[in-house]
Formats: structure tokens, C-alpha cells, sequence
């Protein structure tokens, strides 16, 4: 499937702005089901500096440096993307989850000592005993790793209500616990700490989901939004670099309708825009993102 994507991010300004940084994490990355055809950034006012760089995770990042007043700034991202719908391992199939804790992996395995990283604990995705205790309802002893992952994120489905004004980016995983309620990042996240609370590698996934109108409507501009999903680490996902994704807050794993843009330890290594600027008193900020289906032919 190929798609074209346009994520336009506003932020306006009380007070004129003299001086911003800023990084953004907006280019789609290569995978073994994803190949970017095109990606670019277009920033308004122009930069003074404009740079890209790959992470540690190899994200495509790049940084831009804005060294005059302006009372708005606008960052349109556009890119051309094909995706694949990764092939997934027959969930009963895969190995014991117990095998596939990163204590268990073999050392000597490339795809096994990177997953080590992604069971760490991290900033927004906390060890927490009560995520952990959460999960283990899934991961009954011996149970196919794949099997128990996916009724993991079944029940998180299930057990949670999407609700964009229940939460913000800041609001802690405790409280998405504590209030069943929360969006995309919060269900990515409670999934991830449940994971690594049980010594499984699990990484926060950032990207764009297509979404469909109801049959005889236009789909609306700006309508789409940016996406958070997981991937945990399954030994037998060999086509896929040993990643299986999945996505909790629509209970399935990835199709190809799903655009993969970053991959880290949590939200706060992806964040689509972040930065500092000097001035600016009170700002608005305003997203609108266009996933749009490029007919083939």
C-alpha cells in the first residue's frame, strides 16, 4: 500500500519568539515492511539551521534552529511512503514466554542483545508492580510468548476507555491505571511497563494509522492523527528483526495500514516536536495530519 502523509504542526505566540530550537522526529524510517520514498520538512519562518541525524535507535531526526522574531511557527511534514503488512508468527507456535526474557536470550545473539535495552525501565514507561500484576493475568506459566501478548492487549482493549481528555502527554501511568481511561500512548505505555515488569524487551512504536470514512462520506482534512503502538520481542518474528507490533488501543496487530515514523524506549524519545524558545508568553498549538491512500497504477 502506498500512502502520502502530511502532519502540519502550528504553535502562535502572545509574545514574539527570538530564538528557537527545536528537533522533530517527522521522517518516516526504513523497516524490512516500509520503504520512504520521499520525506521532507517545510518550516515557516526558515531556519537559520537546518540539520539530520539518525538517533542511537536510527530514527531519522532532525534539528533546525529559528534566529529571528516570529510570532507563529509552521513545520509541514510531507512524505511518500510503501507499506507491507508484516508477516506474524502463529501465536501458539512461538516459544514459552518464560524463554524469551531477556535473561534468557543467548548473548551471543545480535537480535538478543538489542532487545536487552528495551526491557529497561524507562521514563514514561516505569516499572510499576501493579502493571506488572496486570499482566500476568495473560502470561499464565509456559504459555506461548505470542498468545499471551496478544490477550494481554485484548484485555487492555477491553479494560480501558479511549478518551482524548483524559490524559496528556505528562500524566503518569499510575493514574492511567488507576482511572482505566487514557489514548494510544497511554495504552502503548501500560503494555510496555507490563511487559518489562516480566523481563520482556518491549518498545514504544510512534506513526500514522489510515483511518477510513463511513462508506459514502468524505473523509475529512486533517481528520487523521499522529499513532503509538508497541513491539515486543518474539525470537521466531525472523522476517521482521525479531519485532512483533501490536496495537492495544485497536486490539490487533499491525497492518498495512499502520506508518511507522519512530521507534524507542517511550513516548519521550520520539516526541513528533520538541524544543526550547525564548519569549513567546502564552502559545497555542494546533495538529492536523492527512494519511491519504496513493492509487497504484
Amino acid at each position: 500500500m502506498r500512502y502520502q502523509v502530511t502532519h502540519l504542526t502550528r504553535y502562535g505566540y502572545g509574545d514574539p519568539v527570538s530564538l528557537c530550537h527545536s528537533v522533530a522526529h517527522l521522517k518516516p524510517r526504513e523497516t524490512p515492511y516500509q520503504r520512504c520514498a520521499m520525506a521532507n520538512l517545510r518550516i515557516n519562518p526558515w531556519p537559520s539551521v537546518v540539520r539530520e541525524h539518525r538517533d542511537f535507535f536510527g530514527n531519522r531526526v532532525s534539528y533546525f534552529s529559528i534566529q529571528q522574531s516570529h510570532l507563529q511557527l509552521e513545520i509541514t511534514a510531507s512524505a511518500e511512503i510503501e507499506v507491507w503488512a508484516p508477516p506474524l508468527p502463529e501465536p501458539t507456535a512461538t516459544q514459552p514466554w518464560e524463554k524469551a526474557r531477556v535473561q534468557s536470550l543467548p548473548l551471543s545473539a545480535a537480535e538478543g542483545t538489542s532487545a536487552r535495552l528495551f526491557a529497561l525501565p524507562s521514563p514514561a514507561a516505569a516499572l510499576n508492580p501493579l502493571a506488572t500484576d496486570y499482566a500476568r493475568a495473560s502470561f499464565s506459566p509456559e504459555r506461548p510468548l505470542l498468545e499471551a501478548a496478544l490477550d494481554l492487549v485484548s484485555r487492555i482493549h477491553r479494560d480501558f476507555d479511549y478518551d482524548p481528555t483524559s490524559t496528556t502527554v505528562a500524566t503518569p501511568l499510575a493514574e492511567v491505571l488507576a482511572q482505566r481511561r487514557g489514548v494510544c500512548q497511554d495504552f502503548a505505555h501500560l503494555a510496555i511497563a507490563a511487559l518489562r515488569g516480566l523481563g520482556l524487551a518491549a518498545r514504544y512504536v510512534s506513526g500514522y494509522l489510515e483511518t477510513l470514512p463511513p462508506p459514502g462520506q468524505p473523509k475529512l482534512r486533517g481528520a487523521d492523527a499522529s499513532h503509538a503502538w508497541l513491539a515486543i520481542y518474539c525470537p521466531e518474528a525472523r522476517e521482521t528483526g525479531g519485532w512483533v507490533d501490536l496495537d492495544p488501543t485497536n486490539d490487533c496487530p499491525i497492518s498495512d495500514q499502520y506508518i511507522t515514523t519512530a521507534i524507542g524506549r517511550d513516548y519521550q524519545d520520539v516526541t513528533p516536536v520538541r524544543g526550547v524558545f525564548y519569549g513567546g508568553g502564552e502559545h497555542s498549538l494546533e495538529v492536523s495530519v492527512d494519511v491519504d491512500r496513493i492509487a497504484s497504477g
